[in-house]
């Protein structure tokens, strides 16, 4: 069987661990009956393990736990396009393929509908973020109420185009949360508060012209800004290119800006920014993807 799943990018700038969109860059996992290999391509090939620790051996084996069935001999192709460790959903994209392929094959998915799928990736990830547009597909805003998980669809407009500059140095989930401070001030969080509603509402009105405000972030960004050395200069490059907004994506290193007509403007701009900071990656264009993870072919 053959499953594939999108990137995302989580936060969106005042969104912490609750706004994710899904990206046009797919990971695609083909998991068959028979001795157990895990053969990899693409991005992360070379860092991946390919024994029972790698993450979609792990989640295919929750899936099959959880529908109570044994775990058969599989084997598992990962074709990755998602850049590892950049901030673009690399594990989310893992836990996602790995639980919707072990609960197709184990037959957990007769009784588990999509938002299950996404409650069950977003307990593994511990938030919502990636885990919902991962899963549900589109633009998605996350939270955790007692022991559930709820989301919910942010509509956007036509013609948005994501564009990314995406660092070669990787980043660390973990190291970019341990840096975040403990405590802030109140003024920042409302500062936040108020500009993660207005993006959502900018989004789903399409008055674009309120995104420049409403990506802005105090709760995370300034901290990992320590960790990626001009981050603040691409995003700079990126509005003064004419991006609507521009962020950190995810816990970074990627930055991601969005744009409309001047998307190419955006690209080279950010391009011609990371040359003069002497920051070494590539810009790519991509769109949203209203789509989440799907089975392509049922084994």
């Amino acid at each position: 069987m053959k499953v594939r799943v999108p990137a995302t990018a989580a936060n969106l700038g005042p969104g912490y661990d609750c706004l994710g969109m899904a990206l046009d860059i797919w990971n695609e996992l083909t998991v068959e009956r028979g001795p157990f290999r895990v053969n990899i391509t693409g991005e992360g090939a070379a860092q991946l393990p390919r024994d029972e620790t790698n993450l979609i051996v792990k989640t295919v084996v929750a899936a099959f736990e959880a529908a109570g069935e044994p775990v058969p001999g599989l084997s598992y192709t990962c074709r990755n396009a998602i850049p590892l460790t950049r901030g673009l959903g690399s594990s989310s994209a893992a836990i996602v393929s790995g639980l919707a392929a072990g609960a197709k094959l184990s037959g957990l998915d007769r009784r588990l509908d999509r938002a299950a799928l996404f409650s069950m990736a977003a307990d593994i990830e511990g938030h919502p973020d990636n885990a919902a547009p991962a899963t549900l597909g589109g633009c998605r805003v996350g939270i955790r109420d007692g022991d559930r998980w709820i989301a919910d669809r942010v509509r956007l407009p036509e013609g948005i185009v994501a564009v990314l500059f995406i660092p070669d140095v990787e980043g660390s989930t973990a190291t970019a949360r341990a840096i975040l401070p403990r405590e802030v001030p109140m003024v920042d969080a409302v500062f936040n508060m108020g500009r993660a509603a207005l993006l959502v509402n900018a989004l789903a009105s399409g008055n674009l012209g309120f995104l420049r405000q409403a990506t802005e972030d105090r709760l995370h960004q300034p901290a990992r800004s320590r960790l990626y050395p001009g981050m603040n200069e691409l995003i700079g490059a990126a509005l003064d290119a004419g991006a609507h907004g521009a962020f950190l994506a995810g816990a970074g290193p990627a930055v991601m800006a969005l744009a409309t007509a001047r998307h190419d403007a955006v690209l080279a701009g950010m391009e011609q920014a990371a040359r003069e900071l002497g920051v070494a990656g590539r810009a790519i264009a991509t769109r949203p993807v209203e789509t989440g993870v799907q089975v392509v072919e049922a084994g």
